[in-house]
C-alpha cells in the first residue's frame, strides 16, 4: 500500500482537489481515489478557509469509501471542547470558552455549519472518530509531535483505536485555571500543538494575539546538542530575546525510530522538504496564502525531498 499524506487543509477545498489530481486520484463513485494508495490527512481540516464543509465532506467520503485516513487536529480537538458543556460548571460554560479569540478562530467553521445546529452536531460526533495518532505498518502520523511520553500517558486512556472518550475531553481542560488531569493535558498540548520548553533568564514574548508568554515550541525532531536558539519556533521578535544556551540533553527527544513519522502544524513556508530522514512536515500554511502538500511514502526507511508534491503549479 502507498499512502499520500497531505497536510493541514483548513477548509480549502480547492487546494485539496488540485493536489488530489496532481497526486493521480480520480472522482468516481463518489471519492477520490486511486488504486492501491491511500491519503492520509494530518488533520486540522476545518477554520479558516472559505469551503469548511466541501472539504468535510470531501474528505469524509474518502475515509467511508476507505480511501482515506485522518488524524485529529488540535482545531478539530478544539471544535469539540467549544461544542462540549464543560459538566463541572454551570449552565453556559464549555470546555472551550467562548471568548472573542476562540470565536474568531472557530468563526468560519460555525459560519457554515452553523452553531448548535444538527449538521454542528453532526460533525462533532465525526471529528469525536478521529484517533490523536496512527501507527501504520511503516510509518506513524501525528498532528504536531510524536512524544513517546505522552503517548504512553495517554494510551490507557483511550479507546481502543486511540480515540477520545467524554471523560478524558474533560480532563484536557483546565478548571479554575488549573489542569484537570496535568498528564493528560500536557500530553494532549504536546501531540497536538507542539512540544514546548520554558525561555531562560525569565524571558517572555508576545505572541500574535498579544499574549505573554514564558515557553518557547521548539523544534522536537532536532538532532544534536540542543541550543534554544536553534531549536526554538517562532516570529524573530521573540527569537532575539532568547539567549544563546544549551538546553539539558533530554530537553529535546528528537526521533530515531526505523519508521519515520509525518506530522502538519507549523505553518512552515519555502521549497517543501524533510526535517530529518526521518521526520517530515507536510503543513505549508495552505490555511493562509501557501501551497497544500502531500508526501508520496512507499514505504521508504529514509525520506527523501523529491517525493514532496504541491498545489501549486
Amino acid at each position: 500500500m502507498h499512502y499520500d499524506i497531505i497536510g493541514d487543509v483548513h477548509g480549502h477545498a480547492d487546494k485539496l482537489e488540485a493536489l488530489l489530481q496532481k497526486l493521480g486520484y480520480q472522482h468516481r463513485s463518489g471519492a477520490w481515489r486511486k488504486a492501491g494508495h491511500t491519503v492520509v490527512f494530518v488533520g486540522d481540516l476545518i477554520d479558516g478557509g472559505p469551503d469548511q464543509l466541501r472539504t468535510l465532506e470531501l474528505v469524509r467520503a474518502m475515509v467511508e469509501q476507505q480511501c482515506a485516513l485522518v488524524t485529529m487536529g488540535n482545531h478539530e480537538f478544539n471544535a469539540i471542547a467549544y461544542a462540549t458543556r464543560d459538566p463541572q460548571r454551570g449552565a453556559g460554560y464549555y470546555l472551550r470558552p467562548h471568548t472573542e479569540n476562540h470565536n474568531r478562530q472557530h468563526k468560519a467553521f460555525l459560519a457554515e455549519v452553523g452553531h448548535r445546529s444538527a449538521r454542528h452536531t453532526e460533525w462533532i460526533d465525526w471529528f469525536r472518530t478521529l484517533p490523536l495518532w496512527l501507527e501504520l505498518d511503516d510509518l506513524r502520523i501525528v498532528h504536531a509531535c510524536w512524544h513517546k511520553p505522552s503517548i504512553e500517558a495517554i494510551r490507557m486512556r483511550l479507546d481502543g483505536s486511540n480515540r477520545i472518550t467524554e471523560e478524558f475531553l474533560v480532563n484536557a481542560h483546565k478548571l479554575n485555571g488549573q489542569p484537570r488531569c496535568p498528564a493528560v493535558h500536557d500530553a494532549v498540548e504536546t501531540l497536538l500543538k507542539g512540544l514546548e520548553v520554558d525561555l531562560p533568564g525569565g524571558a517572555s514574548f508576545l505572541d500574535a494575539h498579544n499574549i505573554r508568554r514564558d515557553r518557547t515550541r521548539v523544534r522536537w525532531w532536532h538532532e544534536g546538542p540542543p541550543k534554544l536558539r536553534d531549536v526554538a519556533l517562532g516570529p524573530g521578535s521573540h527569537l532575539d530575546q532568547v539567549r544563546d544556551v544549551l538546553l539539558a540533553d533530554d530537553a529535546i527527544p528528537g526521533y530515531s525510530h526505523e519508521h519515520p513519522v509525518f506530522c502538519g502544524h507549523y505553518w512552515l513556508t519555502g521549497t517543501p522538504d524533510r526535517q530529518t530522514t526521518k521526520v517530515a512536515c507536510v503543513d505549508y500554511s495552505a490555511g493562509k496564502r501557501g501551497p497544500l502538500v502531500a508526501y508520496r511514502f512507499e514505504g521508504e526507511r529514509e525520506l527523501s525531498a523529491s517525493s514532496f508534491v504541491s498545489s501549486h503549479p
